[in-house]
This record gives structure tokens, sequence and C-alpha cells, in this order.
């Protein structure tokens, strides 16, 4: 089964400020603005690594940070205790817990790690572009184990803080966190996942590696939110009829709170006209939406963005879905089904720039 081991982390030294100047939200989550305020924040912001302009120059500037000591080698082998403080899309404050390691990449068809998102090649191939020229993994993705993990937080200062996330280096780690016989979903980082199935065929078994940061499905910080969809540039949907006509929107989510989770439903929000729409058995409700395909399609996990899109005038529909549920997700991967992209917002995805995992010994 799956094969999750500790490892010799690289980190920020201490040497090009406080890390949270130097820490990024993952490399698919940050706008093109985004990226500029990141540049601008620190000449040494993680970003610059994640999201470089060319995959060579991402390289040279790791070496050079790694000779500089802006970047250090921990002296031996470690798993990393998470504590992630967060406040979700819904307004609600949380505390997450994990374990960040090294894990052992394998094609699917092994069984040990299971995917549940589509993926784009355009994308992958630029992910493994980055990996083969850095020989490092920049960012963790982010798995779940439907078992229970043991881990109490240590009675000592973190050895990392930044923006919420605390992190304590574990040289022994209990090893029922690193047990052979988990079974890991992909939450977040398919394509990363599989570039670096791609680059390990060729790299060889040192290669073969990446990390993780593991949840347990019972952790009681853990949420996966939904993905709202609207639609611009679409008249054909402005005008479309498609479901039960509900009086506003508060009782259209009312009723969508109460349908049964055996068939999709969710609502449609146009202006001047509210619709619970109801989809086939077994279907998931962002597989109801994506029957009017992808074309000017945007995704917010924010209700309210989504609405107010469409009463400014700069939408014509939107369609607000349920969150999935986290069993519903694992069984549907087990049985080998791959669900559309931005079916489940697993919120906060793990920040990058805290560790690094390099693939040279």
């Amino acid at each position: 089964m799956a094969d999750v081991q500790p490892f010799r982390a690289v980190r920020y030294s201490g040497a090009a400020g406080p890390l949270a100047d130097l820490v990024a939200p993952p490399y698919d989550t940050v706008s093109r603005e985004e990226r500029s305020r990141l540049f601008s924040r620190s000449p040494y912001n993680v970003a610059r690594l994640t999201l470089p302009d060319s995959a060579e120059e991402a390289a040279s500037l790791y070496r050079t940070w790694l000779g500089e000591g802006i970047l250090v080698r921990e002296p031996e082998p470690g798993a990393w205790l998470v504590a992630e403080e967060f406040v979700g899309p819904d307004g609600l404050a949380r505390e997450r817990h994990g374990v960040i390691v090294s894990l052992a990449v394998q094609p699917y068809s092994d069984g040990a790690v299971i995917p549940h998102e589509r993926t784009h090649p355009r994308i992958k191939e630029d992910r493994l572009r980055l990996l083969q020229a850095t020989r490092v993994q920049l960012e963790p993705i982010f798995l779940l184990s439907d078992t229970s993990l043991e881990l109490p937080v240590p009675e000592r200062v973190p050895d990392l803080r930044a923006n919420g996330a605390q992190l304590w280096r574990l040289p022994e780690p209990d090893p029922r966190v690193l047990r052979a016989d988990l079974e890991l979903l992909i939450a977040d980082g398919h394509h990363r996942y599989e570039s670096a199935v791609e680059f390990a065929s060729t790299a060889g078994p040192a290669a073969a590696r990446m990390m993780a940061l593991l949840v347990s499905t019972e952790d009681p910080g853990l949420q996966v939110f939904p993905t709202h969809r609207v639609f611009r540039g679409r008249p054909d949907l402005a005008e479309l009829r498609e479901g039960e006509t509900c009086a506003g929107l508060d009782e259209a989510l009312a009723k969508l709170a109460d349908e049964p989770h055996s068939y999709a439903a969710g609502v449609a929000y146009r202006r001047g006209r509210v619709e619970l729409v109801r989809g086939e058995d077994a279907e998931l409700d962002v597989e109801l939406v994506d029957r009017h395909g992808l074309e000017g399609i945007d995704y917010t996990p924010v209700a309210a963005e989504a609405v107010a899109a469409v009463d400014r005038g700069e939408a014509d529909v939107a369609f607000l879905v349920r969150a999935p549920r986290i069993g519903d997700v694992f069984a549907s991967a087990r049985r080998g089904e791959r669900m559309p992209p931005k079916s489940t917002y697993f919120f906060p995805k793990p920040l990058s720039g805290l560790l690094f995992h390099p693939l040279d010994s």
C-alpha cells in the first residue's frame, strides 16, 4: 500500500526575513495580480520558484538560495506535524491537523493512492518541466486517509509558524502515522502527483518520492466546501427554464438543503428568477451543471460572489451546488470514477514555502 516516510527537509533559514513574507498559496490558486504582490513582498518568496518565468530560472534560484544559506537542509529525517487555524468560506473558525511526510509515488493502478478529479495535460506538462529542472518537490500535495492518525500536538513552541500554520518537527513520528496499510485519496494536487509519477519513470528510484500533507477524514477540522459555477457570455442560458420556480433565493437554498444526495440538485440563479434544478440518480451536482458545457464558466466557493455577478449583469446565470460529502468522494474514487474539475474545494490548501523536499541525496 502507501509508502510514507520521514525526510530531510529543506526550509528557509531565517536569513531572508519573516516566514510570512516568504510563503504563498499553492501555484494553482495564485492569480496574476497576486503573483505580482508575492514577488514584490520578498525577492525570496516561494512563488518565484512555484510560478517562475521559466523552469530553468526556478532551478537557478533554488540552487542560489541553497548556496547563499537562504535555504538550509535539516541534518536528520523527520515528519512534520501541522496545525492550521483558519476561517472557512462559511465564516466559521476551525483548526485542522495533519502530518507532512515523504510519499513514494506509484501509478494509480497500484491502488495505494487514488484520484478523484480529472486532469489537464497542459498543466501536467508545466509541472513536469519544473520538476525536471529543479529536482525538488516545492510544495506538498494534500492527501486524505480514511483511518485515524494519532497526532497529539507537542507541548513546546512550534519549529515553524506562518499565516495560521504551525509546524513541529517529529524526529521519531508515531509508527501509526507511518503505517503501511494506508489508502490515500488525493484531495488536492492531482497534476503534481501525475507529473511526479511520470518524472520517476525516467529519473530513477531516488526521484520517486514527493512531499504530502496527510489528514485523516476523522479530523474535526477537515471540511470540503462547494465550488459554485458562474456562466458569462452565455445568452442561451440566461433565458433557460429548467427547474422548479422558487419565490426567492432563500427558499431555493432551503429546498436544496432538504434534497437527498441520492441524485443531483442545485439552484439556478438568474436575474428575476430562481429555480431548484434536479438531476439524475447517482449524478453529482456538478455533473448536472456540466451538461451546459464549459464555455464561459467560472468558479467560486462563495455563493454571495456568484449571486452578485448575476445581479450586476456580469453573468447570465449562477449555479449554486452542495458541498460533496467526503465519504461519497472516497466511494466514487474507489470505483475508479473521476469527478469533473473543481468538484471539491478542500480549504485551506497547504501553504507553499514551509518545507521543500529535495530528490537528490
